[in-house]
């Protein structure tokens, strides 16, 4: 996925909140102030924590186009205080017409249609997901959660500098379509800090989904996306509208140094990218090589590289691939296997060839939420791209996703700029496209005690894993786990990626060891919260989106 805004719903308190001692406190942390301020107000009058996702997440869908959405999936952890852990999956799926040769055009791998065009729009899961795991684990009425997205839509929001630029910088892609220009434009001109976008036609719609969810699947905002789709050549009909269904799964189980994970499972890879590089991990030394120094980063960067090996060989949709040897993957024998073939100086090369080792602006959106019963969320969800497909339903008010473009291109098309083109992953009937979303939740003692999750596409697992390694091997605060300079690696191509202000000495520790590096300004956008005493203090990461902001119960 390019933009997972695996409903990055992070539920997260600012590090710098205070409570009176021993007075548990909960919060939202999300990638738009005025969403987290929203689930915020939904803890402060009873809401659960799954409440307040799903206002956050409604509302993001207006203040947070980029990726907050209504026209694309996801997936939503949840801890109870109980113990009790539930795992919602809204992905989306493809439509009754698609298969595996869909991305070609006369024989040709066709990378408009597969990313462009209408073809790549998935069925979206978002509406059904959210109400899936309010009908379970919520406490205050539909309407009211869907209250404050109607009211910023219909009255407008004043856009801060961030999110003006934001949809300047889209501005081009939007000309190529009427109606998503008049809806994120002043008559073809870019708004300005200081406007106030309005939005009536998604006013409407949130309106509508507030008194019935369903007709986004078979009522009026239904005949809409249908309409769209036949003006434009895209595959979604009525009926693969009405066979949409969100599905509950068990969560990755796996541990690290002695603390819980509780991870996405497949049709995402995020867990298991993370659980299996944290089990080959576990068996280093990391506090004693340095938070930051090249070795550690070596070899987590090695980890990665074999865990998205992995994920290229074997991952995808388990109702379609029921040999899935995920059992085996996540398994600290497997770790074991894999740690021997790292040389702790020298990095490995990948191949699209093989997946055996010798021994010797993609966007989505996160957010966390605590309340102070301790009940956690840890949801990302997304359109895709940036946006989307940059195009709204006319009359509905929403951005399509782009999201089969996380189909693999074609069978057998696996090369060294990164196309994979393994099996599992293939375009099929009512498949969900395999994903890098990676909400994830850790507990230490019983309790929670982390909740992390980010955008970034292939890069999310890889921004999480930072954020675990910088609280549990460095023993870092969320804002400093946050803030903390990152890296990524993901089998193919064959390069470290890193950030800017990763120190000039690392870069040449790394490139000593043969990493090629590929330097990037900023890597996912992570919203962290840590739990200690009742209390849950977490970090919005608004060095890489201003944006972020926390809000307390």
């Amino acid at each position: 996925m390019r933009i997972p805004l695996i409903l990055s719903l992070l539920l997260a308190l600012a590090a710098s909140a205070q409570a009176p001692a021993g007075r548990p406190r909960g919060g939202v942390v999300s990638q738009e102030r005025l969403a987290s301020e929203a689930g915020a107000q939904v803890l402060r009058e009873g809401g659960s924590a799954v409440d307040a996702a799903v206002a956050t997440a409604f509302a993001l869908a207006v203040v947070h186009p980029a990726a907050g959405n209504l026209g694309g999936g996801g997936f939503l952890l949840s801890r109870s205080a109980g113990g009790r852990s539930s795992f919602v999956d809204f992905r989306e799926t493809a439509p009754a017409a698609a298969h595996p040769r869909m991305w070609q055009k006369e024989g040709a791998y066709d990378e408009v249609r597969h990313h462009q065009s209408l073809a790549a729009v998935g069925v979206p899961g978002t509406v059904a997901g959210l109400r899936e795991a309010w009908k379970r684990e919520g406490r205050l009425p539909w309407a009211r959660l869907l209250r404050p997205a109607i009211r910023l839509a219909r009255e407008g929001f004043v856009l801060t500098e961030n999110q003006a630029a934001s949809l300047a910088e889209q501005l081009p892609a939007f000309h190529s379509h009427a109606p998503t220009l008049a809806q994120f434009s002043r008559k073809g001109e870019p708004y300005r800090a200081g406007d106030r976008l309005v939005q009536r036609d998604l006013a409407r719609t949130l309106a509508r989904l507030s008194k019935d969810w369903t007709e986004f699947y078979r009522g009026r905002t239904a005949a809409l996306i249908v309409r769209d789709m036949k003006a434009g050549g895209g595959l979604i009909t009525a009926s693969d509208l009405r066979a949409y269904r969100p599905v509950r799964r068990e969560p990755l189980r796996g541990t690290y140094r002695g603390l819980e994970l509780l991870a996405a499972p497949p049709p995402s890879s995020g867990g298991q990218v993370l659980i299996e590089t944290l089990n080959m991990l576990e068996g280093y030394d990391l506090k004693a090589l340095g938070a930051g120094s090249p070795a550690a980063i070596h070899l987590a960067a090695e980890a990665l590289r074999r865990a998205f090996a992995d994920r290229a060989q074997h991952l995808g949709d388990p109702a379609f691939n029921p040999e899935l040897p995920l059992a085996r993957l996540l398994s600290k024998a497997h770790a074991a296997e894999l740690r021997a073939t790292i040389s702790l100086e020298r990095a490995s090369a990948s191949a699209p060839d093989r997946f055996t080792w010798p021994k010797d602006r993609p966007d989505t959106t996160h957010l966390s939420v605590v309340d102070r019963q301790g009940n956690a969320v840890s949801l990302t969800y997304t359109l895709e791209d940036s946006y989307g497909l940059k195009r709204i339903v006319p009359g509905a008010g929403f951005l399509l996703n782009n999201e089969l473009g996380d189909f693999n291109a074609a069978p057998g098309l696996t090369d060294a700029t990164g196309r994979i083109g393994t099996a599992p992953n293939l375009a099929q009937p009512g498949k969900r496209p395999l994903s890098s979303m990676c909400p994830v939740i850790l507990v230490q003692a019983g309790a929670v005690f982390m909740v992390s999750g980010s955008p970034g596409g292939r890069t999310i697992p890889s921004t999480v894993l930072n954020t675990v390694l910088q609280v549990v091997d460095f023993g870092q605060d969320a804002r400093a786990a946050v803030d903390a300079p990152r890296f990524h690696h993901q089998w193919l191509p064959d390069r470290l990626q890193v950030e800017a202000d990763l120190p000039t000495a690392t870069r040449e520790g790394l490139k000593a060891r043969g990493h090629v590096l590929k330097e990037v300004a900023r890597q996912g956008c992570a919203q962290v919260i840590l739990v200690k005493d009742g209390i849950a203090r977490g970090a919005a990461d608004a060095k890489r989106w201003p944006d972020s902001g926390v809000a307390t119960e």
